[in-house]
This record gives C-alpha cells, structure tokens and sequence, in this order.
C-alpha cells in the first residue's frame, strides 16, 4: 500500500506589482514642481542674492582665483583662449546660439527626459526621479558653501556682480579677456535684466547643474533609443553642454566635473532611497504571518 504524499498548496503568488504603481502622472508633477521653487528659493539666497554685495563678491572672487590656480597647477586652465578662439570664427562663431542653448536646453531635455522615462519605462523612473532630485539638492549644498564667481563676471565692476577693488598682488591675467556673451551678443534673454539680476544668484557656479542634467538625461535616455544617429545626440549631449558653457564663460571646466561628482553622488543616494521604499512597500503588501496564521493546507496526490 502506498501512502499518499501530500504537498503544500500555497497560497496563490501575488502576481507582478504593475509597473506603474504608486506612480500618478499629477502626483509625479507636483513632486517635481516643489523641488524646482525650493531649489529656485534656497538657490537665490546665497551669493550675489544674499549678503553685503561687498563682502559676497570678495569671497565668490576668491573662490574664482582659488579655481584658476588649480587649473593653471594642472597646466589646464584653457578657457580664456577657447573664448578667444571661438569668438574670432566667422560671425562669432554664432554664439547666440550658445546663449539660447545655455538658457534653455537643460531645462527642455531634462524635462523631456524625465517625461519619456515615465511613460517608457516607469520601471526605471523611481530611481533616476530619486538621483535627479538628490543631485539637485547637494547642488543647493555646494551653492551655499562655495559661492563662486563666474569667469564672465571676472572683469565686471563691483556693482554688476564683479570683484572688489583690486589689490596690488593680483594680476590683470586673473580676471580680464573673458566676454560675457549674454551681455554683448544679442539675445532674447540676459542676466543684466532687471527682475533676473535681482532674483538670480550670479555665483551658483559650481557644481554645474548644466553638465550634471544633461549627464543624468544621458544616462536616462541611452537605453530607450535605438538608432544610431539617436545614440550620437545623447552621447554628445553632455560634451556640448560643458562646451556651451566654457564658451559663454558662464563656468570653468572644474565646474563640469563638479556636476559630474554631483551625480554621481546623487544617483548613490538616489539608489539607497528607491531600495528603501521597495522594501518598505513589499513588507507592507506582504506582512509576515503572525502567530496565529494557519498552516499551508495539504492535499493528497
């Protein structure tokens, strides 16, 4: 005689979590319209925006020479003859379009990113929504504690947002030939205009959110394109960023690599918090059984 064996029946598994969960298109939109005013708010509190215009410019100009003097150790502080360059091509080398594009594009891909991402590939989205708004947030940290002046404000009265009184030890290489290309090239939007001038913080220039969007938007949209001219725009998307931005003398090289750093810090902690909620939503979908939960029922074969 044979005895029966039996064998547990589980309880049915709880089918795949729908890759959208949790995730509302309104609920996503607010999230990010409050970071971006605390990160406008926050930003602007600091630097050119907030203190003694003296006593800011001094220190953001001695941040600036701090940077020069790294670059010119590294026998890599090439920016000033870029400009130059740049400026004696042809018609400027059509720098306004370097302005537009410094104005607008981080703004326009990263959104565009950020939205496609939720709409393609909403499996990923928690995570690079986490390590955008993180990368974001250690910015404000580096705004506060090391305002730096821009090279385009490096030859810039004190009442437009350029250094002090110069000193006897400083030399006219530290400060002149840059162009401030908003202010001298034609273009439909500038930092000498009034309300701008008033509310923008002129020293947020390191780490640069610029190059550390378009990297984060890089990273974002490589595995959702597949032709190959497609490809070469996202990879060259972050070269022309840090090109964009030397050229209009709106930062130093030093800069990018900060944003890069920036990211890579941010996409860490971005990490750990999307594990985080993962773990806390899955212990609240499955809580362990207690004590009193019954045994696995059992059949014969």
């Amino acid at each position: 005689m044979t005895v029966p064996k039996t064998a547990t029946v589980a309880e049915p598994e709880a089918r795949d979590e729908p890759s959208r969960h949790g995730l509302r298109w309104w609920r996503e939109a607010f999230y990010v319209l409050v970071l971006y005013l605390v990160y406008s708010t926050v930003r602007n509190q600091f630097g050119s925006a907030g203190g003694p215009t003296g006593q800011s410019n001094a220190i953001a100009y001695g941040h600036a020479l701090d940077i020069i003097s790294i670059e010119r150790a590294m026998g890599l502080y090439f920016e000033q003859g870029l400009q130059e360059w740049y400026l004696d091509l042809p018609r400027s080398g059509l720098i306004a379009f370097w302005n537009v594009y410094y104005g607008t594009a981080h703004f326009i891909v990263t959104t565009g990113a950020l939205v496609w991402l939720f709409r393609r590939d909403p499996r990923r989205y928690p995570r690079w929504r986490n390590a955008l708004g993180c990368t974001t947030v250690l910015a404000l940290v580096g705004f506060a504690s090391f305002s730096l002046m821009p090279p385009r404000l490096l030859d810039a009265p004190q009442d437009a947002f350029g250094p002090p009184a110069r000193s006897v030890t400083e030399t006219a290489d530290d400060r002149d030939g840059f162009v401030d290309t908003l202010a001298r090239y034609e273009t439909f939007w500038s930092f000498d205009s009034g309300a701008l001038k008033d509310i923008s913080n002129q020293y947020a220039a390191m780490p640069s959110l610029h190059v550390g969007w378009s990297l984060w938007s890089a990273f974002v949209l490589w595995p959702m394109v597949r032709r190959r001219w497609a490809r070469a725009l996202v990879v060259c998307y972050p070269a022309a960023t840090m090109f964009g931005i030397i050229v209009t003398a709106n930062h130093y090289w030093l800069d990018g690599v900060g944003g890069a750093i920036t990211l890579a810090a941010g996409w860490f902690l971005g990490t750990r918090l999307e594990r985080f909620w993962s773990a806390r939503h899955r212990d609240h979908r499955h809580p362990a059984p207690g004590p009193g939960a019954r045994a696995p029922a059992t059949v014969a074969e």
